[in-house]
């Protein structure tokens, strides 16, 4: 049976599954010998067997993501972390479609927090960007289309990129107007590394290829709304510093054939302490206007520094940024935010760090500190 989702052919190597999709794709899951230890993870008191018969008895998105992903939140929340909090969810109209454009520190988490947090908040959940080079293995692709995700088309060249930027771009349209669901998606290529979160102007040229004949029309339609998520413990913080490190070491950085699903895995598994997810207020035609007579390029600059502004501004600061800060500057000039035992934690963590780098060791501290001690440095300018 076919859902009453609005559908358009043009969108197939984009959108995420119909429902009709669904059960395929259960059997799939339930048959993947990774199965055992997914279900573990998120059933840990349930029998595979059972688990699997559950599984395969789903026929809709909606069933998957309340009985699954719910399932599967739950659990990451319980053990690996301390506090989750939410803000700034219950401001927002549950009749409306929005474009959460969202500051990006973890693969996964960033995204499904978000829809966690609109499902207890009593929204819809939104559709979930997902780049291309993530769309692997088999399991990977039918867990994600099968929780909203949608693909993002990275790499090609010019001509290429060009033409999934405008396919991309009217897809997003197309779902916020047309099929009336809400869209996540990072405010960046990849995630922030050095914890300065930065909105491409590129993104925003993005958003406004499929409507040009007004660009302040064309956001407002949108209804942008920036999220901040922030992570007392950043997760893969070791990983993301000698990242950083052996770019400018060799002036590039190539991933391991493995890497994204080890990022994936530790970003699920490291434990992240306190965390906050808030939603700013939708960007409005009144915040767009000022930049009406701009030029396209100079536009999409103003309006993504719009959007780091509200993303940074509602960025929670943690005991571990004002730690790394002090230690970097070698002052206690932050010392009332935290106390010592905090201190002592978070040095063991960063020592720890350090000790286990297979390279500079003097510059893995320095990319280190700088991805908790930025987000205050921004802040404070």
């Amino acid at each position: 049976m076919k859902s009453n989702t609005p559908r358009d052919s043009k969108f197939d190597d984009l959108r995420p599954y119909y429902d009709e999709e669904i059960p395929a794709a259960m059997r799939r899951i339930a048959d993947s010998e990774y199965f055992p230890t997914l279900s573990a993870y998120i059933y840990p008191d349930r029998e595979a067997d059972e688990v699997r018969k559950m599984i395969r008895a789903y026929t809709t998105i909606d069933e998957f993501q309340l009985q699954v992903m719910r399932a599967c939140n739950e659990q990451i929340v319980k053990r690996s972390m301390r506090n989750l909090t939410f803000e700034g969810i219950t401001a927002l109209d549950r009749n409306q479609t929005y474009l959460f454009v969202s500051n990006h520190r973890d693969i996964m988490l960033d995204a499904t927090l978000l829809q966690y947090a609109l499902y207890i908040s009593g929204h819809r959940t939104s559709e979930i960007s997902f780049g291309s080079n993530l769309m692997r293995p088999s399991l990977v692709v039918d867990i994600g289309k099968s929780n909203k995700m949608y693909k993002t088309i990275r790499g090609g060249n010019m001509r290429d990129f060009y033409n999934n930027s405008l396919h991309l771009s009217e897809y997003i349209r197309y779902t916020l107007l047309v099929k009336n669901e809400s869209v996540w998606i990072a405010q960046s290529n990849g995630r922030a590394k050095n914890g300065l979160d930065t909105t491409e102007p590129g993104i925003i040229r993005m958003f406004c290829m499929s409507r040009q004949d007004n660009l302040v029309n064309s956001l407002a339609e949108l209804n942008i709304v920036p999220v901040s998520v922030s992570y007392q413990w950043e997760t893969c913080d070791a990983m993301k510093a000698r990242e950083l490190c052996c770019r400018q070491r060799d002036g590039f950085y190539e991933k391991a054939p493995d890497e994204d699903l080890r990022s994936i895995l530790a970003g699920i598994m490291q434990y992240k302490g306190d965390v906050h997810l808030h939603c700013g207020s939708p960007i409005s035609v009144r915040d767009l206007e000022p930049f009406s007579g701009l030029a396209s390029q100079a536009f999409n600059r103003h309006v993504a520094t719009l959007i780091d502004g509200r993303i940074r501004n509602n960025y929670r600061l943690s005991c571990n940024n004002y730690i790394a800060h002090d230690i970097l500057s070698d002052s206690g000039q932050y010392g009332e935010y935290y106390t010592p035992e905090e201190k002592d934690s978070f040095i063991d963590h960063y020592r720890r760090a350090l000790d286990a780098c297979d390279c500079d060791r003097e510059l893995f501290a320095q990319f280190f500190l700088r991805i908790y001690a930025n987000p205050i440095e921004v802040r404070a300018k």
